[in-house]
């Protein structure tokens, strides 16, 4: 071999010992790396790190370097001194009922009665919410047109802490209180309160109201109402105080009211006679069963009596004057549970499922409000107002239909109540 070949393998040689020599330093620094992040971090698997890969090359190698980001789980400490050392420990009857729409004493009934149901176990994250605060929570946001962002803020939890805690306390008054709240109780005493009120023989008042919502994402069209905006129905039937002794909700509000009335559970108990005791009484010389009285947009059935409508003789506004002066319980009775509970004066940021729901729970608990005596603040009708400047009541289409017997009783209460000869 000449000498200048011989050269050239030298030289060969030499530099292919320093390129294997660099790639072994490269892999022993990598290794070395390595071995120091896991020395400070501990061991770490492939789900616990986020990687970033960059590549620097140079003319004589090429250099990976790598940045391992550690993930944590972790949670936002907020403060509860608010909830847990002010409203429980100072706060009196008054501020409770401003604030919560009830006094302490029934809020701690009520937190009762969901206790079982609510308690929660304990996470690793942080310890469950108790009984107390959800029930607090779901009130206030009831209570309030606050956004779900300013009520955790309030005590000290996340806003989906908050929404969480609304449909956890609804769904459990729903499920264990609905029945047991909203029911009929004694007819006997609802007529006597009705008869005093100078409406015989009568065992309830019915009629719907609109609840505004969001535009849902399905068949919004068929939300709209007579007044332009989303809604859903809340159909009610109330005794003589303004309890509510039947609901029905989820309807929207593009239907009529005696559409929901003759789909409803109330509706088929009233035509075959098992809602009420079977008790009659003679106004002239028919025969009147317990009736209910509705409005206009209502059918003029035996069982329910409807105010005349058109050009009115005195004995018909007598009549009407009657049959009003009972029937504005059920509007009162609205009135007060939307005061009372104001997140159903503003839309409701609720799915379509979620929103029954939610006003069936306030509906329970306009009930046990209302059965615990003063528990209604005169101030609130003025915020109340306010919010309900902007979703006005649909005006509803009169029903003409009448059956024959219900146009007779009606025509013998008109006449009793000229002379005042309705007898039991």
């Amino acid at each position: 071999m000449e000498a200048a070949q011989l050269t050239l393998a030298i030289r060969s040689t030499l530099n292919t010992t320093r390129i294997i020599q660099q790639y072994m330093q490269h892999q022993n620094l990598s290794e070395q790396y390595r071995t120091r992040r896991q020395r400070h971090c501990g061991h770490m698997s492939d789900q616990d790190m986020d990687t970033d890969f960059s590549e620097s090359m140079g003319p004589a190698n090429a250099c990976m370097q790598v940045h391992a980001v550690e993930r944590r789980s972790w949670a936002r400490e907020t403060s509860t001194d608010w909830w847990d050392r002010i409203v429980l420990q100072v706060w009196d009857d008054s501020q409770w009922l401003r604030n919560f729409c009830m006094r302490k004493g029934t809020f701690m009934e009520l937190c009762d009665s969901l206790s079982l149901a609510l308690k929660l176990m304990n996470t690793k994250m942080r310890a469950a919410l108790t009984v107390e605060k959800q029930v607090a929570i779901a009130l206030w946001k009831l209570a309030t047109p606050d956004s779900y962002r300013s009520v955790g803020n309030q005590f000290g939890v996340g806003k989906s802490t908050v929404g969480a805690a609304v449909m956890q306390v609804a769904h459990i008054i729903k499920d264990l209180l609905i029945s047991r709240v909203v029911t009929l109780g004694n007819v006997q005493v609802i007529v006597d309160g009705f008869a005093a009120m100078g409406f015989p023989n009568c065992g309830g008042a019915i009629d719907g109201t609109h609840i505004p919502i969001l535009a849902p994402e399905h068949q919004a069209s068929e939300y709209i109402n007579r007044k332009g905006y989303f809604s859903i129905v809340l159909q009610a039937q109330v005794d003589h105080k303004g309890h509510f002794t039947n609901i029905n909700v989820g309807w929207s509000g593009k239907v009529h009211d005696a559409r929901i009335f003759r789909n409803s559970g109330l509706f088929q108990k009233l035509q075959e006679g098992t809602l009420f005791p079977d008790q009659k009484i003679t106004v002239g010389d028919v025969e009147m069963p317990i009736v209910i009285l509705g409005d206009p947009a209502y059918p003029l059935m035996p069982w329910l009596m409807k105010p005349y409508t058109g050009s009115l003789d005195s004995s018909q506004e007598l009549f009407n004057y009657r049959l009003s002066k009972c029937r504005m319980v059920v509007e009162c009775a609205f009135g007060r549970l939307k005061v009372r509970w104001r997140s159903l004066l503003t839309r409701l940021d609720l799915s379509e499922t979620n929103i029954p729901t939610v006003i069936t729970a306030c509906c329970a608990l306009h009930n046990i409000c209302e059965s615990n005596g003063k528990t209604f603040m005169v101030g609130w009708e003025v915020e109340a107002n306010r919010l309900a400047a902007g979703y006005a009541q649909p005006d509803t289409r009169a029903v003409r239909r009448a059956q024959e017997g219900a146009v007779r009783i009606r025509e013998a209460l008109k006449t009793s109540f000229m002379t005042g000869q309705a007898t039991v």
